[in-house]
């Protein structure tokens, strides 16, 4: 009983070769009264079709939007991303410009220290012209000179060390002025190299920064595109719902409307003959197979269904033991359910009756009749769905029967 949830959807699909047989079961019983089923059945079959076209619409349309859903999904993380990748840029660019305007204020300052280091060149260059014309014209007096010309040790000895002085002074002028000049030319060329690098990098950041940008206004036209087309997509989707829910209105009112033509009322119908199988079974009901066992739509139909008019009465498969017997209420979509254990973990069910012929507990034999065709639980026409299960697991009836 765990599988009848894949079962019972299947059920509801497998409406219109059901009714159009036990809409010819009729037709040879009540001659020319069966017109309006046949019509009600060429009504169901078209409105059937259009319900299954509009489904598949449907089902493409929700995979669109799944998809789109996905993509701008998708669109959003990388816009994202790009966000934070322009914060992370934004920031090295300021830290970039806040250098570049310290390097510029130490430039300026250099440059004000440089005139005025050039003034006090100019004076210094002018004072050691001065003095290299007085020594060029009064000559250089060297230490001889000094001895030569001294009156005395102490006049030789302050005549000695005002020469050094003088040396040491123009020494240290020359020194100074050149000291100077070779700082001053050395903080220039600092900074310079210190803008240009700096300039350098705020450009790149501020090409990457504009790159990021357009990308990020790329992906957000791209992701507001699909915003709109999945809206569009979305309000397809509900059109064809409404019209899907309009059709399936439609189907099950023209359902019930034969389902009322095809009802035969609570008298039993002649038993038939008993069709024998080829797997030591036989057919609990002669009728034509109308849905096989397998994959069916999707999912697993678990048994066959066999065409057969209301209150045709179903026999046994084989002899065995009634182990269940559940009314609609209790099964589910397999409406009033019969179960019979035939031993060696062989059992055969019987589904959609409506009306039981034996009760839990029965001893029956191959033939005996244990029920009436019907359509409780789920299902849209007469029909019985015959099962076979091997330790409560279901085969494929067609190789007992």
């Amino acid at each position: 009983m765990a599988s009848l949830g894949p079962m019972l959807r299947n059920r509801l699909l497998a409406t219109a070769p059901l009714l159009a047989l036990a809409v010819l079961c009729i037709a040879l019983l009540a001659g020319p009264a069966a017109a309006p089923a046949e019509d009600l059945q060429s009504q169901l079959e078209e409105k059937e079709s259009k319900l299954e076209e509009v489904r598949e619409r449907k089902g493409v349309l929700t995979t669109t939007i799944s998809r789109y859903g996905d993509e701008i999904d998708r669109l959003t993380a990388e816009v994202a991303g790009i966000r934070t990748r322009e914060a992370a840029v934004r920031a090295r660019l300021f830290a970039k410009q806040a250098e570049l305007n310290q390097a510029v204020a130490e430039l300026d300052g250099a440059k004000e220290r440089l005139q005025q280091v050039r003034e006090r060149l100019k004076r210094a260059l002018t004072v050691l012209r001065e003095r290299l014309i007085a020594i060029y014209e009064a000559g250089s007096p060297d230490l001889l000179s000094v001895i030569v010309e001294s009156d005395s040790v102490t006049d030789l000895a302050t005549r000695a060390e005002y020469l050094d002085r003088l040396h040491g002074m123009d020494e240290a002028v020359v020194g100074r002025v050149r000291d100077l000049r070779d700082e001053v030319q050395g903080i220039v060329a600092r900074l310079r190299d210190a803008k240009e690098r700096i300039e350098a990098a705020r450009d790149a950041i501020a090409s990457e920064q504009q790159a990021l940008a357009s990308a990020r206004a790329s992906l957000q036209s791209r992701q507001q595109q699909l915003v709109d087309t999945r809206a569009e997509r979305q309000a397809a989707l509900d059109e064809i719902s409404s019209h899907e829910e309009h059709l399936h209105g439609a189907v099950e009112e023209i359902q019930a409307e034969l389902l009322s033509q095809l009802s035969s009322g609570s008298v039993p119908l002649p038993a038939g003959p008993i069709r024998g199988g080829s797997g030591g079974m036989i057919w609990p009901v002669d009728g034509a197979l109308v849905s096989a066992f397998g994959p069916r739509w999707g999912s697993m139909h678990e048994g066959v269904d066999i065409a057969a008019a209301e209150m045709t009465p179903i026999r046994a498969a084989a002899s065995g033991v009634v182990v269940a017997t559940q009314s609609e209420a209790e099964s589910g979509g397999y409406g009033n359910f019969t179960c019979i254990d035939h031993g060696g973990g062989l059992s055969t069910c019987y589904a959609h009756q409506t009306s039981f012929a034996a009760s839990a507990g029965q001893s029956v034999s191959q033939g005996d009749i244990i029920g009436y065709v019907g359509c409780t639980g789920h299902c849209y026409g007469p029909h019985l769905h015959f099962e076979v299960r091997i330790y409560g697991s279901p085969t494929d009836p067609m190789g007992y029967l």
